[in-house]
């Protein structure tokens, strides 16, 4: 691993730190603070002349913040003569503002990403975006993972029986397909009407539930109200347990009460993509790390190895 540098800002350290266990390397030292002011400074406290810089900042809650810091430190790497600058994004904010779904609103998704390049990253490595046409907002290449397999690893030692997996809308389905392969599941769909970005009203359960054990799949639980209006909707038609398995747990407004009072949840299993604040850790709430998954593909890039394998069981399934 010679040449190779991590850091990274105030998303997520103990992620970062996590990766560079697994890599067997120490985190470069960066200071990354505050002026009195308010504004960003950052840094670098060693060498990285040379080398291929990875930065891990995933742009979640204080989203704007994060997103700075992450500019910051890609510009400072790259006026400081790095080779080559990797933004590891383990969940991408804005994501969900991808296309323009109403008069006169931006596509934010797309100007973060060129916000990102004209900084100078040279490629970025993310996992699970909202939509996977966000790639093509890059103009530098984008290494996509998946934590399919990590979610289904947990599931699969439980030992669950009867069980059926379900996608909260129509848009995830191929999603939800590729988990009831891996977990040798039935599926089943969510038909909703959105009213508004925060809340949803559940129309019908398309496929059979009654009497199973529903794992319900998606990428992002923000408030969680659409998350515990499909919950409720499953339970009204039979089902036994419900689990929810998503990849980034924003958990933001009302969030954690509407989990705690939503009797038919299990279990909401996230990753560690995003920070659980001690304030939001409840009983009901479980953290698998993707750590081990993106040292592998950071170990890749480094040594120019494919990392095609790291997400080609997910590929498969959901073609």
């Amino acid at each position: 691993m010679n040449g190779l540098a991590i850091f990274t800002g105030n998303a997520n350290p103990q992620l970062a730190k996590d990766i560079c266990d697994q890599l067997n390397v120490s985190l470069t030292d960066v200071l990354v603070g505050r002026f009195s002011e308010g504004e960003i400074r950052v840094e670098i406290k060693e060498n990285i002349r040379g080398k291929d810089i990875f930065i891990i900042q995933p742009t979640c809650p204080p989203t704007n913040d994060n997103i700075m810091e992450l500019l910051i430190m890609i510009d400072a790497a790259r006026r400081a003569s790095a080779d080559r600058i990797t933004a590891v994004l383990p969940y991408y904010g804005y994501a969900r503002q991808d296309r323009k779904d109403q008069p006169r609103v931006p596509i934010t998704a797309k100007l973060v990403a060129n916000l990102v390049v004209a900084a100078g990253a040279s490629r970025v490595l993310t996992m699970d975006l909202h939509a996977n046409q966000i790639q093509g907002f890059f103009d530098i290449p984008v290494d996509h993972l998946y934590a399919i397999n990590v979610l289904c690893e947990y599931f699969k030692q439980k030992n669950m029986k009867n069980l059926v997996v379900v996608s909260p809308d129509v848009g995830g389905i191929k999603m939800a397909r590729a988990y009831s392969k891996i977990l040798g599941a039935s599926l089943a769909i969510v038909d909703k009407r959105r009213d508004n970005p925060e809340k949803t009203v559940v129309m019908h359960i398309l496929g059979d539930v009654k009497g199973k054990n529903a794992v319900l799949v998606d990428d992002i639980v923000a408030t969680a109200g659409s998350l515990v209006e499909a919950i409720e909707a499953l339970q009204s038609k039979g089902v036994k347990e419900v689990y929810a398995a998503i990849s980034h747990g924003i958990l933001s407004g009302e969030a954690i009460s509407r989990l705690e009072n939503c009797k038919a949840l299990k279990e909401l299993v996230i990753t560690d993509s995003i920070p659980l604040s001690k304030k939001k850790k409840i009983d009901k709430i479980k953290v698998v790390s993707t750590a081990s998954l993106l040292a592998e593909a950071i170990q890749r890039i480094h040594t120019e190895e494919s990392i095609s394998t790291l997400f080609e069981a997910a590929n498969k399934v959901r073609l």
